[in-house]
């Protein structure tokens, strides 16, 4: 049954491409990965859990990575990762680097450039310190302060976030391999802003970090979709149909269950 709707939703996202001439003279993300027989998935394998990379083997894990080899096995072709970072992955979908992004909280910002999927699932965004300076943080207003520093990825939306949200404080924007978490734990910032995804990885990763307390509740809570050519409809609404079967399916509660949970 379900190999039939797969079947189905293809036939029909193809049958699309000569619904117009302007659409037939320019082949869909769609028909190139299917008569490619690979699925180019753009991801920054530095989100755990959603996309981890090892760089000994160069081999990805994690939510975003099992969801991406369940679409390209749905659609019955292989995938091509492609290694990017947070400040370039839309930059790399506009010039056909990669046919989807693995994951990305939606902004509008992004929006303006790339095209996002229906959700997937949704995040929000905590602060993480050493466990030593938990003490000076009782709420988000006790970071909006001058001699407090708070580290963040260059090009992430957590770098929007912690202007937004901490512009008394100095805000250190690092690239990428470098990343906030890992300017905390060197006492190089005090505090770094992540989803609350990630920093329940890190916490268990690493003793020395902690989430503020309980009283402190997630911001900028916001969905979880894929990003791709915004000039694109057939591919978009091909991988939306896709996310809308696979949750009536289970799929996405099943990868919550194993890497949220």
């Amino acid at each position: 049954m379900k190999s039939r709707l797969i079947v189905l939703l293809l036939a029909f996202a193809v049958g699309l491409l000569g619904a117009t001439p302007a659409m037939a003279q320019t082949k869909s993300r769609l028909q190139q990965i299917l008569e490619r027989g690979t699925l180019r998935v753009g991801t920054t394998g530095d989100f755990n859990p959603m996309s981890v990379r090892d760089p000994a083997t160069n081999s990805y894990k994690g939510f975003d990575i099992d969801s991406m080899n369940q679409l390209a096995a749905d659609m019955g072709v292989k995938v091509e990762w492609v290694q990017t970072d947070w400040a370039s992955f839309v930059a790399g979908v506009a010039a056909n680097k990669f046919d989807i992004f693995s994951g990305a909280s939606l902004n509008m910002a992004r929006a303006k450039t790339v095209g996002f999927t229906l959700p997937y699932t949704e995040t929000g965004t905590v602060p993480v310190v050493l466990k030593a300076n938990a003490g000076k943080f009782k709420s988000w207003d006790d970071i909006n302060k001058a001699d407090v520093s708070v580290a963040v990825s260059l090009g992430t939306v957590f770098e929007e976030q912690a202007k937004q949200h901490f512009p008394k404080a100095s805000i250190k924007a690092v690239q990428s391999p470098a990343t906030g978490f890992q300017e905390v734990l060197s006492n190089r910032a005090l505090v770094t802003i992540t989803s609350n995804i990630e920093a329940a990885g890190l916490v268990q990763r690493f003793d020395q970090l902690t989430l503020l307390g309980s009283d402190v509740k997630p911001r900028n809570r916001r969905p979880l979709a894929y990003c791709v050519d915004i000039n694109d409809q057939v591919w978009l609404n091909f991988v939306n149909s896709w996310i809308t079967l696979k949750r009536a399916e289970g799929f996405f509660e099943t990868l919550e269950a194993k890497w949220l949970m």
